[in-house]
């Protein structure tokens, strides 16, 4: 209801300004015709008109931007209010749960399992909040060491199979060449989230059956590459740039169904240009799964 009727809004102001746009040009002729022998009046009358459309022009796309920026906060605002009542709803079921009934100890695990399992996921989501507020703008100042990036990849891949719940050979980790991917200077919190939201998104957007594979690599240039390739519903061209902007998602039901702030990817790219490397998303079109792509400068010997 909201969306149509900041559809409507849009569609208003557009021929707003198409009309103000015609009545100028209408208005602008007749004085051609009446005065056309005027011609330094009529070279001053061309410029206003052209600053006139200029500034209606403008005016109605900052309008549409603005008006498409409070959409993707709304839909952020919901999504994290989803993401944090979630599990909270679900830990207070278990402990009322816990504190009302008499149970059994396999099942009292159980409970446990589950609540914390539910407190990962709240702290991830506000985790994911904050992190966005320091590779912004205000960002803090990175926290630089030498960083193993296979192991780091092969905990965050960990973390992934057990918050997931996924089978050992639904995320696996290929060394090209067998070799082990070198040194790396950086903040290892960031890294490690920046690791993390790709296997998060390459997990959720899976499906039911999981095959993941990720890979690193060296590139020319002193680069290391880390790709995670996923089998999923793929992603249509004209999204694969957008997908990293701070809020937004690719519309369609397929948004509906997977549950996410929209902040994952913008944190992604947002580590890997504060470590001088670069983050892009590859697909051939729905249906034919993604690769998404992280590279970083491999660490100068003398500054391990």
């Amino acid at each position: 209801m909201v969306g149509t009727g900041r559809k409507r809004s849009i569609a208003f102001f557009i021929a707003l300004g198409a009309c103000v746009i015609l009545v100028v040009i209408l208005l602008y002729v007749g004085w051609v015709l009446l005065n056309w022998r005027t011609g330094i009046l009529l070279f001053l009358g061309v410029l206003l008109l052209l600053a006139i459309i200029a500034g209606v022009v403008l005016n109605t796309l900052f309008l549409v931007r603005e008006i498409h920026r409070n959409e993707q906060h709304d839909a952020f605002i919901n999504a994290v209010t989803h993401e944090l009542k979630t599990p909270v709803a679900s830990i207070r079921l278990y402990l009322e749960t816990l504190q009302t009934h008499t149970v059994d100890e396999s099942k009292r695990q159980e409970f446990y399992r589950i609540m914390l399992h539910d407190s990962d996921r709240l702290l991830s989501t506000i985790e994911q909040v904050l992190r966005t507020g320091r590779v912004g703008p205000s960002r803090r100042k990175l926290n630089i060491s030498p960083i193993d990036l296979g192991a780091l990849i092969e905990g965050c891949i960990e973390r992934a199979a057990k918050l997931y719940s996924v089978p050992a050979e639904g995320i696996r980790y290929l060394r090209e060449g067998g070799v082990t991917p070198p040194t790396i200077m950086g903040d290892f919190d960031e890294v490690q989230a920046a690791v993390s939201n790709l296997l998060d998104n390459a997990v959720k957007y899976s499906g039911a059956t999981v095959d993941v594979r990720v890979t690193t690599a060296p590139s020319p240039g002193g680069y290391v590459t880390l790709r995670v390739a996923d089998k999923g519903p793929g992603i249509p061209p004209t999204e694969l740039k957008r997908i990293f902007k701070r809020f937004y998602r690719v519309p369609g039901q397929l948004a509906i169904r997977v549950k996410g702030t929209g902040l994952g990817l913008y944190i992604v790219r947002s580590v890997a240009r504060r470590h001088g490397g670069r983050a892009w998303a590859e697909s051939e079109g729905p249906g034919h799964g993604s690769t998404f792509i992280l590279q970083f400068p491999i660490a100068q010997e003398g500054a391990r």
